[in-house]
């Protein structure tokens, strides 16, 4: 296991320098910069002369080669900073912490639901396999999961909150949210979460109940099933003790491949809500041309997706002891 780990996290780290690397040199052949942002916010009266624009430009590292600026801040990184945000002028590892909360919030929330309702949703469709009732929900699942989730927001955008005004049409919280009681808070955030936790939740919960039928159909006709059927064991006990646990292998190699979307975000999403997520300040740091944001918020997903991977093969390994990740 430890020598496993080991080779893991060195490939790891080398996958991270290369991502890195490309990512930060396809940012830096993005047309404009953050000079230009900044210029775009001052006074059209006010002209920088070349003096003062080189003086910022070196100020923001901007007047050396991508690959150089590359290389300082990996030795940046190696210490431990990630660096200052150009356009917030804040470090860039408050401002990932400070956004971490509201994407939490509704992919923690949006993941629950997906399991909670999945999986009886997956039993069920096993146990009425081929029934009007079982195909009517299968339907339906197929149409979710294809719907895409930025329409399905604007047309509850326009129902819930324009139509019928039952739901906030957009932020984290109302406008008197400091003047509320505690329960008046949660009430509010709950009413702000409806919607893009839906949004969050929908497509997951079809890919999820399907993958449990799916797997759920292989196991049931496997020959132990035939066995305890055939030892007068009810369909439920079937079902549940011996088909069930079984489809868990899979299932849960899921948990660890759904790391990096706890914290990514959607940045559609979030940005047709006005979310202060993460999604959606990865959004506003690409149009802001951020640099240092921008390679902050890569190397975090790129982190959460590789470790991600390595939970999901000891996962893979802790529910099914025939697995040697020695063996990998």
């Amino acid at each position: 296991m430890l020598q496993y780990l080991v080779r893991r996290i060195g490939i790891g780290l080398l996958t991270l320098l290369l991502i890195t690397f490309i990512i930060y040199g396809l940012i830096r052949s993005m047309p404009g910069s953050p000079l230009t942002q900044e210029l775009a916010r001052l006074d059209p009266s006010k002209v920088m002369s070349e003096e003062d624009f080189r003086r910022v430009q070196k100020l923001y590292g901007l007047d050396k080669p991508w690959y150089e600026a590359y290389g300082v801040w990996v030795t940046n990184l190696a210490q431990g900073d990630l660096g200052r945000s150009f356009s917030r002028k804040r470090p860039v590892a408050d401002l990932i912490f400070e956004r971490m909360g509201p994407t939490l919030l509704l992919s923690i929330t949006s993941l629950l639901l997906t399991y909670l309702l999945s999986i009886p949703m997956g039993l069920y469709a096993t146990a009425r396999s081929g029934k009007t009732d079982e195909r009517v929900l299968s339907t339906i699942l197929y149409m979710l999961y294809s719907f895409p989730s930025f329409v399905a927001a604007l047309f509850l955008q326009l129902f819930f909150a324009v139509h019928l005004g039952w739901l906030p049409l957009f932020g984290m919280t109302g406008d008197n949210y400091e003047e509320m009681t505690s329960a008046g808070k949660a009430y509010d955030l709950f009413l702000h979460c409806v919607m893009p936790v839906t949004c969050y939740t929908y497509g997951s919960l079809a890919y999820y109940s399907r993958f449990i039928r799916a797997n759920m159909q292989e196991v049931i006709r496997q020959d132990y099933i035939r066995t305890a059927r055939a030892k007068g064991l009810g369909p439920v006990p079937v079902l549940l003790h011996h088909a069930f646990r079984n489809t868990l292998i899979p299932l849960v190699t899921l948990v660890g491949l759904t790391l990096p979307s706890l914290l990514s975000g959607s940045v559609i999403i979030e940005q047709i809500f006005t979310w202060p997520g993460m999604g959606r300040l990865f959004f506003e740091s690409i149009r802001e041309r951020d640099y240092p944001t921008i390679m902050g918020l890569t190397l975090m997903f790129s982190v959460l997706t590789l470790a991600g991977q390595l939970l999901a093969d000891i996962l893979y390994a802790v529910v099914d002891p025939r697995v040697r990740l020695d063996s990998k």
